[in-house]
């Protein structure tokens, strides 16, 4: 289940279910306060969860997948709305300590459903699942809204943290990935990077010379250009990695737009590319 909501409703916030929409998480606007973490795993929205998956697993036998964990800062903002901004500028150390907080639900939210199917993030980008064991994917869309001090500051030191519990990786669906190169590097292990449409892979390469790239295509260009335009931004993106062998290509998010033959042509563009590997 993709779309980071069921944390955010355990920590209070109201989600909108529709029938033809993902779940919408409504801002709670809450004050800056310690998370209790007993709180969010007592909550109806975990009760329900957990009810679905018992009834899942009494029906078929077993679990495979996993739900979408958001990541501090995307949940935080679901909590605090905009504010959370203007509380890394004058609370800092509280700020530190709330982000903590919510750190410690998503561990024990990801303990629970890697014992529960193995995986905690194959919700947050499908391709981990290729990897031989099990990645945790920290999703950062709201990352592109921070500056590197601001990551460096609140947000790195979680990261290292996880890194050491390998696979680690990083999912960045923003434009500018390359922005936080340096600071990526700064992580003992990264092994996987979900980066963005519009991301510099050299610059992101230069800093992370182990690390698996997933390279993400913009639907919406995809809908507008050629076949050749598509398959000469393919070839040049994956030179630009460097290492074909720590390189994938992937695209979500596409509509009727995109015709059939744009799709072939991406997957005979990345069969041309790995048929000539050494």
């Amino acid at each position: 289940m993709a779309a980071g909501f069921l944390l955010s409703e355990m920590m209070g916030c109201v989600v909108n279910y529709s029938e033809n929409h993902p779940p919408q998480v409504l801002p709670a606007h809450q004050e800056l306060r310690n998370i209790k973490v007993e709180e969010a795993f007592n909550s109806d929205a975990f009760r329900s969860a957990t009810e679905l998956i018992d009834s899942l697993k009494k029906k078929h036998g077993y679990l495979t997948g996993d739900i979408n964990w958001g990541g501090i800062l995307n949940i935080a903002m679901d909590l605090r709305g905009e504010n959370i901004f203007l509380d890394m500028m004058m609370t800092p150390d509280e700020v530190k300590d709330y982000f903590a907080g919510i750190a410690r639900v998503i561990e024990k939210f990801t303990s629970f459903m890697q014992a529960e199917t193995g995986t905690t993030s194959i919700s947050v980008n499908r391709g981990v699942r290729h990897l031989a064991k099990p990645v945790l994917l920290h999703s950062q869309c709201s990352h592109t809204m921070i500056s590197e001090d601001d990551y460096e500051n609140y947000l790195l030191p979680f990261d290292k943290e996880w890194s050491v519990k390998r696979p680690f990786g990083i999912h960045y669906c923003g434009p500018d990935p390359h922005r936080m190169a340096a600071s990526f590097a700064k992580i003992p292990h990264l092994d996987y990077l979900d980066l963005g449409w519009g991301g510099d892979v050299k610059i992101l390469r230069e800093h992370l010379p182990d690390t698996f790239f997933n390279i993400r295509l913009s639907p919406v260009e995809i809908a507008r250009q050629s076949n050749d335009e598509i398959r000469e931004t393919i070839i040049r993106l994956v030179h630009d990695s460097g290492n074909p062998y720590l390189t994938g290509v992937c695209c979500i998010n596409m509509d009727d737009s995109v015709t059939d033959d744009r799709i072939t042509t991406i997957f005979e563009t990345v069969e041309g590319l790995r048929s000539s590997l050494p």
